[in-house]
């Protein structure tokens, strides 16, 4: 078995000498004597038998062999603190990785303040962020197969954070024949194109279930809003969008809002726990975090909900 010449206090030494432009601050910085200091890079340099530093005039300076060696002994030291963190993490239940499903039509924007926020507090923390569609956002909340979930349906036997309201916008070209109607009735719409967003569920798997506006006889399926958006843009199909996403082809004209009875125009967004005993420190912050960058998370005028699955 390989056994190191070196040890990590001569390389944090080394360090330190060179942060701190040389042996006497070092020293100070170190709480060591400075000859404690000259005796360790010494012996370092004598182990490995590379000169790392020279001296010129009254200051230590890094050898070219001494730069790179220096470079890769940061990385070595901030791996092993981020693994004896981790392991402090651990020790506190602070989770190492959080899994967060995203219902497609919340505004990425809310998501991203959150993590911005997250970061200087996620102790090395991994978060990934699956986007759900529908039943896809359901079957993670009540399989359990994430720590947090925003989704446009509260689940039976779950509690829901109010987060935001989304307005659907009924959009197509502007040279789309439904332009011409003052008031688009449903069976118009049974006679015309209808792009969808592709459900990430178990419905998926049957395309005749009714979920929302379904009803026309012709369908194109996409995975994500942008798509759909390009596709009305050549001209092609009508499409239920969220108005945060279409709005600006709303305001140059390309895209126009059609007037109908149909559909829920407003989708309420909560935030769900699937799992409230589970949730750790990390996933409970994090959660808190969402909420506040939220509209309606961040309104006191709504208050808190007395059995709230972020309560302590």
């Amino acid at each position: 078995m390989y056994r190191p010449h070196s040890t990590l206090e001569q390389w944090r030494i080394l360090q330190a000498v060179v942060d701190h432009g040389g042996y006497a601050h070092a020293a100070e910085a170190l709480n060591k004597s400075q000859s404690s200091l000259n005796h360790a890079v010494a012996k370092l340099q004598s182990q490995l038998g590379v000169q790392l530093l020279e001296v010129r005039g009254r200051k230590a300076e890094l050898t070219e062999e001494g730069k790179v060696l220096l470079r890769r002994s940061r990385q070595l030291t901030q791996q092993i603190e981020q693994l004896e963190q981790l392991a402090a993490n651990m020790e506190q239940g602070w989770e190492h990785e959080l899994l967060i499903s995203r219902e497609a039509i919340y505004p990425s924007s809310y998501l991203f303040d959150a993590l911005s926020r997250f970061y200087p507090e996620s102790r090395g923390t991994r978060v990934t962020v699956i986007d759900n569609i529908i039943s896809g956002s359901t079957d993670a909340i009540t399989n359990r197969k994430v720590d947090l979930a925003i989704s446009g349906h509260v689940p039976a036997g779950h509690l829901g954070i109010p987060l935001a309201l989304i307005r659907m916008v009924l959009c197509c070209h502007r040279d789309h024949p439904l332009t011409r109607e003052e008031q688009v009735e449903p069976g118009r719409l049974e006679q015309e194109l209808q792009i969808v967003i592709r459900d990430t569920g178990p419905l998926a798997a049957d395309p005749d279930k009714d979920i929302g506006w379904l009803k026309a006889k012709e369908r194109w399926t996409v995975s994500q809003f942008r798509d759909a958006i390009d596709i009305l843009r050549r001209g092609v199909g009508f499409c239920w969008i969220p108005q945060h996403e279409v709005q600006p082809h709303l305001d140059t004209g390309e895209l126009v809002e059609l007037q109908s009875t149909v559909y829920k125009h407003l989708i309420p967004i909560n935030l769900i726990v699937p799992d409230q005993d589970n949730l750790g420190p990390a996933g409970k912050r994090f959660a808190e975090m969402i909420r506040e960058c939220s509209p309606m998370g961040c309104d006191p005028t709504l208050g808190r909900n007395p059995s709230s699955p972020l309560r302590d």
